[in-house]
């Protein structure tokens, strides 16, 4: 069986997420290639596309959130993600019982004993009245038996949860401002093509007994792979996938990493020579290409990996996350975690100015490099 080093595994990282070479392809089909965006900070994904696509037009993204076509949900790992339309409506079921457990985890006390599905039916009579509400509204709208509990945490529970639901623009629009209110999914999408026989090129009745999880571990592999199953797993947060796995595995190759773990792949899909140049990439907080995988070594040390989970916005410079950076009237601080060559700052102040002017419309490029 062919052992995959890090670096191998890291161009194939670059390749799938798009960041070994900018892509030509519409903001639409990246974000659907993705399997969504993580985007709990609502301008964050604008800068994820820029760093992958060639010529991206941030007003492009605004748009298909006005028409519809993608849509701000909870979804992975109860995390706020963007997605397309289709892809929301057709996954959204199967993160139910995940979504439900990692809210309770964090509200047991406020929530013990309440009927949840009392709740949400509570939940959906006050939608039904068309009117956009935030969490705490939606929460404060209920009938008087649900006042007495905690608003925090029944909004929580019924949008992140119990209720399919959207934001809806203007948050996550380029540049605009705007406070989470929401609507329901099935109201806001509409009907969507199915994305297992039009996006995944899946036939469901071929797929066998679970074909939105067959779907989703193909998706997973064409933008992440190749990875364990504990990689899929940290991805997307659900934790009965081993039989979707089992149902496509004769379709897939096998690797193994250097620690000795399994890995599975699709057979025609990159995994470009460890050698190939990769060009220094700057990304948002909360990429998933860090936070999609439960081993993030390929891309980022281990002494680094709690970066990823708190926010900060990185640099690639060579593959891996060498730096930091922030952005503050114009100007682009990049704070190194190692040290870097006179070409590599140089190619960081480069991209850097890049970043600076799509943020700023060329307002301002100027970049500041500083150790760590």
């Amino acid at each position: 069986m062919t052992v995959l080093d890090t670096r191998a595994l890291n161009r194939a990282t670059l390749a799938r997420q798009l960041l070994l070479d900018r892509a030509d392809l519409p903001a639409y089909d990246a974000v659907a290639h993705l399997g969504g965006l993580q985007a709990q900070e609502p301008q964050e994904p604008f800068v994820g596309l820029w760093s992958r696509l060639r010529g991206f037009d941030p007003v492009d993204l605004s748009d298909l959130l006005l028409r519809r076509a993608v849509v701000r949900t909870h979804l992975m790992r109860r995390t706020v993600h963007l997605l397309t339309a289709a892809d929301a409506v057709a996954w959204r079921p199967r993160h139910d019982v995940m979504l439900r457990q990692r809210v309770l985890a964090g509200y047991r006390r406020e929530l013990a004993g309440v009927d949840l599905d009392a709740l949400a039916a509570a939940g959906r009579a006050v939608l039904a009245d068309g009117e956009p509400r935030t969490m705490t509204g939606l929460a404060r709208a209920l009938p008087d038996r649900w006042r007495q509990l905690e608003p925090r945490a029944v909004g929580e529970m019924l949008v992140a949860a119990l209720i399919p639901v959207v934001q809806l623009p203007p948050r996550g629009l380029w540049r605009t401002v705007g406070g989470a209110r929401y609507r329901p999914l099935a109201e806001w999408a509409g009907q969507q093509p199915d994305p297992l026989t039009d996006a995944a090129g899946v036939d469901p009745v071929e797929a066998g007994t679970d074909p939105v999880g067959q779907a989703l571990v193909r998706r997973y592999l064409a933008a992440y792979g190749p990875a364990a199953s504990a990689d899929l797993r940290a991805w997307c947060g659900l934790a009965g996938l081993p039989a979707a796995v089992a149902a496509v595995r004769d379709e897939l190759v096998v690797f193994r990493d250097q620690r000795g773990r399994q890995l599975l792949d699709l057979p025609d899909a990159p995994r470009p020579a460890p050698d190939t140049p990769a060009p220094v990439r700057f990304l948002p907080a909360f990429d998933n290409a860090i936070l999609g995988y439960d081993d993030r070594s390929r891309i980022i040390d281990d002494a680094h990996r709690g970066l990823s989970v708190a926010g900060a916005r990185v640099v690639l410079v060579d593959g891996r996350v060498a730096a930091t950076w922030t952005v503050d009237a114009g100007t682009v601080t990049v704070t190194g975690l190692r040290g870097l060559t006179r070409a590599e700052r140089a190619a960081v102040a480069e991209e850097g100015e890049s970043v600076a002017a799509f943020l700023t419309d060329g307002d301002s490029q100027r970049v500041r490099l500083t150790t760590g």
